[in-house]
């Protein structure tokens, strides 16, 4: 895994600056060859696709979506139906299916899984970005991995039929005709931390989309993180999936990895780090950076990092903003 700490709360710059020009000229298919990501045709840019998760939806990445429009990206920030794994991402298989040219596809929460499941076989799709987002493994279900290793508060008693932080509304009569709403006085605990001012915890709580049983029980059936290069963001305080949760899947798919001090509803705290990460996916930024501890451990260098030192290239290793969010 290709992994960048972020340190918590503190502005601690690490980095090896090297002219990239010989690089350029020295290897000028690396990145080609490492699989490296979208690398638009010249004159263009990619496609950045926007997948949000659970008890949210598209406007929770309208602070991303500025910043990527305002930079010249084109954006679709679409739909999520959370109904179930294998309708959600047949859904958005066909929407990716209707975009041409490369594609960036970046998920949050259950979105993880469903574009796991949706970009498989997709040969536009250049790069997944996972932003505290699931990646599941071939017949894994989202409710397992987040049983994996402690760490999420939707459920306080295992034994439980429903989540004890849930709310569960039936909308039909089939067993799994039933939707799953985070409880309003669990939502600003268990979704953000506690990290945003109450006035508008309350707003998301009250606006939040509902998913139904099947988002967490069905099975993945296809696993794009095995042919795609992907970049993964780990919130260190996430209290949904849980951050151990998250660093195993990050770890496991080889992702390029960044943590970054935020609560599972990073979007709304931190949206910078977010649009930054999506930003080095859509350049086929690899760093090979190893895990740099917090306070003023210094970033250590992997063997692909020094291959590229020798050649050239920048590589930099920034910490979380100062001041924690927006």
């Amino acid at each position: 895994m290709k992994h960048i700490r972020h340190a918590a709360r503190r502005v601690l710059p690490l980095a090896v600056l090297l002219p990239a020009a010989a690089l350029t000229a020295a290897c000028p298919s690396v990145a080609s060859e490492s699989g490296g990501g979208a690398e638009p045709r010249e004159g263009t840019k990619p496609t950045v696709v926007l997948v949000h998760g659970a008890w949210a939806d598209a406007s929770g990445w309208d602070e991303v979506v500025r910043s990527l429009q305002a930079q010249g990206y084109p954006v679709v920030a679409t739909a999520n139906p959370l109904r179930g794994l294998s309708g959600d991402s047949d859904y958005l298989a066909a929407r990716l299916k209707s975009i041409e040219g490369p594609i960036v596809l970046a998920a949050h929460s259950y979105g993880g899984a469903v574009i796991t499941n949706a970009a498989a076989g997709n040969p536009n799709v250049k790069s997944l970005v996972y932003i505290a987002g699931f990646a599941p493994d071939q017949g894994e279900t989202t409710l397992q991995l987040t049983a994996k290793y402690p760490g999420s508060r939707v459920t306080e008693d295992p034994e439980a039929p429903v989540p004890t932080a849930l709310d569960a509304v039936p909308f039909g009569s089939g067993p799994t005709d039933v939707d799953l709403y985070l409880k309003p006085d669990k939502f600003s605990d268990v979704f953000l931390s506690d990290r945003l001012e109450a006035s508008r915890a309350d707003v998301l709580a009250a606006s939040q989309r509902p998913v139904a049983v099947a988002t967490g029980s069905e099975p993945t059936t296809a696993v794009a993180w095995r042919t795609i290069p992907s970049w993964y963001l780990v919130a260190t305080d996430d209290r949904t999936i849980g951050t151990e949760n998250l660093r195993f899947m990050a770890e496991r798919a080889g992702s390029t990895t960044v943590e970054v001090d935020a609560p599972h509803a990073v979007l709304e705290t931190d949206p910078d780090d977010v649009t930054d990460l999506i930003l080095q996916a859509a350049h086929g930024s690899h760093p090979r950076l190893a895990e740099a501890g917090a306070g003023e451990q210094a970033a250590v260098l992997g063997g692909a990092a020094v291959l590229a030192m020798a050649g050239g290239t920048a590589l930099i290793a920034r910490s979380r903003r100062a001041g924690g969010g927006r």
